[in-house]
């Protein structure tokens, strides 16, 4: 038995019913890890209003998904790395995309700009050095974005240690883009 279940519309706390509601109108579904943080009402609130400010920024969509698969990959979240990947393989070209999955540089100089930010922002668990933040903006990334990648790493990351704890399965509409062999990298 799950540690935290799989809630439906039906199951799921009161507070929780009209958020899944929205989830499932958005994307024709009701994600696992959405239908796990249902039990706790104010945790599904607050990911899922994180996750509307994170889009509300200016980075890009595509961008957004660089820095949540590279922060999912780099946490080991099998979970966030192929649900990301699934929603993400119609706005990012496949070959960026695999090696965003599997860790090695992409063929696009200013996603791989933000590719390293977000990898040394993670390892160095915030501590991103004067360098680190130089090349972002060299790369052509304004100044206010790197508090927009700081939110959207801390989005990923709130879903990466729940799917930790919990155990959160991989929907199967994510499958096709699980990582074998996915570890922490260091």
């Amino acid at each position: 038995m799950p540690l935290i279940p799989i809630h439906t519309k039906a199951t799921a706390p009161e507070k929780s019913k009209p958020l899944l509601e929205a989830v499932e109108k958005k994307y024709g579904m009701i994600p696992n890890i959405l239908a796990e943080m249902a039990e706790a009402p104010n945790v599904l609130k607050a990911y899922m209003e994180m996750a509307g400010n994170v889009a509300a920024g200016s980075l890009s969509p595509l961008e957004v998904q660089v820095v949540q698969i590279t922060t999912a990959r780099l946490n080991a979240c099998q979970y966030c790395v192929a649900a990301h990947s699934a929603m993400s393989e119609k706005i990012i070209p496949s070959a960026i995309l695999e090696a965003l999955k599997t860790g090695v540089p992409t063929s696009d100089r200013k996603l791989e700009a933000l590719r390293n930010f977000t990898q040394a922002i993670v390892r160095k668990q915030g501590w991103a050095d004067e360098a680190d933040v130089q090349a972002f903006v060299d790369a052509g990334y304004a100044k206010a974005q790197i508090a927009e990648v700081v939110l959207a790493i801390a989005q990923k990351m709130f879903s990466n240690y729940f799917n930790h704890i919990v155990g959160t399965p991989v929907d199967q509409a994510f499958q096709a883009h699980v990582v074998q062999g996915l570890k922490k990298a260091g």
